[in-house]
Parts: C-alpha cells; sequence; structure tokens
C-alpha cells in the first residue's frame, strides 16, 4: 500500500482529500501545517506528497526545498491557486513533481499521481553511457567513476540529454521540460548551464554539441574521419519529431 502526506490546512478540503485516496487504496497521512508535515515526515517516508503551498505557518514551497536540500526526492504535487506564477516557476526551480491549481478535479490529481509512480518504476536506477554514469535515486553523475558534482538542474538537463541521445533538442524544448515552463528571457541563463555541464562530462565519451540555429545534441563522440548516423531533430515547445 503506497502513503501519501496530504499537507492542506483547509479542514473540510483535507478531510474530502483523506477520503477520497483511502477509498483509492491508499494509506493517507494528514497535516494542516508545515509542524505536522514535518512531524509525519520524520516518522514515516511517504511514497508522495500533496502540498499547498498557502499554510498558517509558512509557505510550502519552504518544505519542498528543505526536502530537497536533505537529499529527499520524494514526489511533490503542488497546490496552487490561480494568479501565483512565481510560486509556480519557485518550485519547479526547487524540484516540484507537479503543480495542480485549485480547485481541482480529483481524478486529475490521481491520475498524476499514478503516472509519476508510473515512471518511477520505468525508470532505471543508473544510466550508463561509455564512462558516463548517471544514479537516477542520489541525482548524482560519475565521469570514469569520479563524481563531477552537477547541481540539481544540471542532473535534470544531463538526465534529459542521456534519454535523448541522437535528437537535437531545441532550447524551448529543454527549457520546458527542465525547468516546467515557457522559456521566456532565459536564453542566456539556458546556455551558461549547458555550458558548465559540457565542462564537467568531458572525457565520458559523449558531448552535449550546438546545433547552429537548431538546439542541442547529445551525442557519442567518435574518432576523427568516422561517419555519424543521422539525428532526430525535436523543434520547439511540444518536440515534434523530424529527421534531420
Amino acid at each position: 500500500m503506497r502513503t501519501l502526506l496530504c499537507v492542506e490546512d483547509e479542514k473540510t478540503l483535507l478531510k474530502n482529500n483523506r477520503e477520497f485516496f483511502e477509498k483509492r487504496g491508499f494509506r493517507v497521512l494528514a497535516a494542516e501545517n508545515l509542524k505536522q508535515a514535518r512531524e509525519h515526515l520524520a516518522a514515516e517516508k511517504p511514497d508522495a506528497i500533496l502540498l499547498d503551498i498557502m499554510l498558517p505557518d509558512g509557505n510550502g514551497l519552504d518544505l519542498l526545498q528543505e526536502l530537497r536540500g536533505a537529499g529527499n526526492k520524494v514526489p511533490v504535487i503542488m497546490l496552487t491557486a490561480w494568479g501565483e506564477p512565481k510560486d509556480v516557476s519557485r518550485g519547479y526551480l526547487l524540484g516540484a513533481t507537479a503543480y495542480l491549481s485549485k480547485p481541482f478535479d480529483y481524478d486529475a490529481v490521481e491520475a498524476a499521481i499514478e503516472g509519476i509512480f508510473n515512471s518511477m518504476e520505468q525508470m532505471p536506477e543508473v544510466i550508463q553511457k561509455a564512462s558516463l554514469t548517471l544514479k537516477l535515486s542520489s541525482m548524482m553523475a560519475f565521469v570514469n567513476g569520479k563524481d563531477v558534482l552537477l547541481t540539481g538542474k544540471e542532473f535534470a538537463l544531463l538526465l534529459l540529454f542521456a534519454q535523448n541521445e541522437g535528437r537535437t533538442m531545441s532550447a524551448e524544448y529543454i527549457y520546458e521540460k527542465v525547468w516546467g515552463q515557457e522559456m521566456i528571457g532565459e536564453v542566456r541563463a539556458l546556455k551558461k548551464r549547458i555550458s558548465d555541464l559540457r565542462g564537467k562530462i568531458e572525457g565520458s565519451g559523449y558531448a552535449i554539441n550546438p546545433i547552429r540555429d537548431a538546439g542541442y545534441r547529445f551525442e557519442r563522440e567518435e574518432p576523427r574521419g568516422m561517419t555519424k548516423s543521422p539525428a532526430v531533430f525535436i523543434r520547439g515547445e511540444k518536440g515534434v519529431n523530424e529527421q534531420a
């Protein structure tokens, strides 16, 4: 039985959340504030957290930051009202798994949670690319066995590249996938992130190559004189595939 921690200060909504998910076979831990949530987390290891942002004793994003700072990768679905774009942006940067707006549809919440669980079950623990090793549970990457000390965002970028080897991905597509929002005026910041990441994986046998007027491609570094196979191009926010 999976355990779900619901953090919600509206008592009626918290009661409804608990009843709904218990009927769906979840074991539910209920918290009306951050203090109660922290008490549950000190004693339990929930499989997912449904976390409100505005709480009587603080901001749910602060708890998210604490979790990620401690290396806790539990899926966190943030609940937010419309008109809080800055909170959505900060949440994704801190490592939120998904966002749902209030009022929400319970079937949509359940689908989001099940989708996260399915994705986690299908994801391998380790991805090996030549001398590059990605360990998903710890969000660490190694080149020739040495920890390259990636930040959380760098690891997310590298994972996206590793999962799309041989594909050219536009900057817009990369930003949308990693940051969870449309890229607006963030080109320089993205370029800097990718440049730093390229330097950290040097010597791994793989490279992140800029493709002029198209984006970036993660590919095996081949000896000079060898011909590369055709790549796949992913264009725009929706990731439309075309043969390059």
